[in-house]
């Protein structure tokens, strides 16, 4: 049975006071980025697994060819969405928060209707070109035949990412999770094992459990959406603002598109301008810094329909608090993993290989760099969810021009240091820009008081870490690098619970604190 959106659930009552909504969303942000970053948590886990077992099954060739297709699917994904993903977050909120159905409608229509015709000429583009591209691009004849069968997906690619987003939109993150980041990696994976036991796995193969998965997760997502708000309506009881969509998303797209440019175009700078090697430990390096950023992406996917509904109702001073609440946060979480990283990188990067030991700096640097962008807050999230993407698309442009500018200059001196310091340097002035704009444009910053608990607690518990560290044996293996930030996370802990909590933090960990005892209890 349909569900239809009930507009009722998703909005209270006017009557209620701007502080008790503020309450709500806070305690909606905290649940939604905690579903994201377990999701994350789940879905970086899973390819890990997939990843080691195509490796084992498939071979370096094979997974190589395998690779190169699923790189060329996810560009042509890229490609096709249009920015239109952070479109249908801001405009879901913002027409569910009016109450307004023809405009959540017309939004919805707008968005599943461009990407499906953009996706739709991309895939047939690579279908076609299939052979041009492998031969002439990659030099490798086997290739085309994996873009053919890859090709065939790259509608459900980018359906389930517009989707995924209307999701957002109505607050509803865990949708979003279940389907993309538990569902998808699940079904691969049974998917892969199954055609490994039965017939035998080669690329072609997984590439089409990839493809099915894919499609898998559409339809989930699909009845996901449908239960929010019935698609089973006439396509003329809309109203579509096409025109205001697209100049919200086009420079959000041409960001992103700078920003994935500029993210490969390092990668391909250090390894010409260096050595392959220099590329594989600042892979490894990046990879190890993800993890800090699991819960701060967590936390801005789910503030950003909270910004978008609190500007849409004018309600600065609570847009303020809750920008300073979720940037404390996001802060507060991830010194612990900065201060593990600066004080452990050698035994950490041992443990994949001594070959990447001499990356120890690189990483870092790159830790300081995920300090930096989680210490600004969610500034960038500010400015987007009040429709100010043409800034966004001038700070990617000086982003990536600084970026250019320093790699060329810096991996020839530094090798991956100089690549770390220029991803440093980049991250610094990008978030320093969103600083700057919004308070700029609305008198807002992320600090408050607040923010020294977090600050002394760190300070206290290096000192003790570092003492902690000088008494270990000289060549500490992972085990006991392991003790280690275990013992520093509990003097974390204790410190920030010895400062005392905010009001947030308290009506929070209530809210936690009631859910446990209530699933225990049945």
């Amino acid at each position: 049975m349909i569900t239809v959106f009930n507009i009722s659930s998703q909005v209270k009552a006017p009557t209620d006071s701007p502080s008790a909504r503020l309450d709500r969303s806070i305690l909606t942000a905290a649940k939604g980025g905690g579903i994201v970053f377990a999701g994350n948590l789940f879905q970086y886990g899973s390819r890990f697994v997939i990843a080691f077992l195509m490796a084992r099954l498939l071979g370096a060739e094979q997974l190589g060819l395998c690779n190169l297709a699923l790189s060329a699917v996810f560009i042509a994904s890229g490609l096709s969405l249009l920015g239109l993903p952070s479109a249908i977050v801001r405009y879901v909120s913002l027409f569910a928060g009016r109450r307004d159905r023809d405009g959540l409608w017309g939004t919805l229509q707008v968005g599943l209707g461009l990407a499906t015709m953009v996706s739709l000429f991309i895939g047939i583009g690579l279908f076609v070109l299939a052979d041009p591209i492998a031969e002439q691009l990659f030099h490798e004849s086997r290739l085309a035949s994996l873009l053919r069968v890859i090709s065939l997906v790259v509608p459900f690619l980018t359906l389930n990412d517009i989707i995924a987003a209307a999701t957002r939109g109505f607050k509803k993150m865990e949708y979003g999770v279940i389907g993309q980041s538990i569902s998808q990696p699940i079904i691969r994976l049974i998917l892969v094992v199954s055609l490994a036991v039965i017939v035998g796995l080669n690329a072609t193969r997984a590439l089409v459990a990839f493809s099915m998965s894919v499609i898998i997760v559409f339809v989930i997502l699909l009845y996901f959406l449908n239960n929010l708000f019935s698609l089973n309506r006439p396509l003329k009881a809309a109203r579509r603002d096409t025109r205001e969509i697209l100049l919200f998303s086009l420079p959000i797209y041409l960001s992103n598109l700078i920003r994935t440019f500029g993210g490969n175009l390092q990668t391909v700078l250090l390894g010409a301008l260096n050595t392959a090697t220099s590329v594989g430990i600042f892979a490894v390096a990046s990879q190890i810094n993800i993890i800090g950023q699991m819960f701060y992406g967590g936390i801005s996917i789910a503030s950003s329909p909270i910004v978008s509904e609190l500007y849409d109702r004018g309600e600065r001073e609570q847009m303020g608090r809750f920008y300073q609440t979720v940037s404390m946060w996001t802060f507060t979480l991830n010194l612990p993993l900065f201060l593990i990283v600066l004080l452990f990188p050698v035994p950490i990067l041992s443990s994949f290989g001594q070959s990447f030991v001499g990356g120890a700096s690189a990483l870092t640097i790159l830790a300081w760099a995920n300090l930096v962008n989680t210490g600004t807050g969610i500034c960038g999230e500010v400015l987007d969810m009040t429709g100010n993407t043409s800034l966004k698309l001038v700070n990617s442009i000086v982003v990536f021009s600084l970026t250019l500018g320093l790699n060329i200059f810096l991996i020839p001196r530094w090798g991956v240091v100089g690549a770390a310091t220029a991803a440093l340097t980049a991250t610094a002035t990008v978030n320093l820009l969103r600083l700057l704009e919004v308070f700029i444009l609305y008198r807002l910053l992320p600090y408050n008081l607040s923010f020294l608990k977090p600050v002394a607690a760190g300070l206290v518990t290096l000192a003790i870490a570092w003492g902690v560290r000088s008494l270990s044996p000289h060549e500490a293996n992972l085990i006991y690098t392991a003790m280690n930030a275990i013992i520093l996370l509990a003097v974390y802990a204790g410190m920030i619970l010895l400062l005392g909590l905010s009001q947030e933090d308290r009506m929070v960990l209530s809210r936690i604190v009631q859910r446990m005892s209530a699933v225990l209890s049945r």
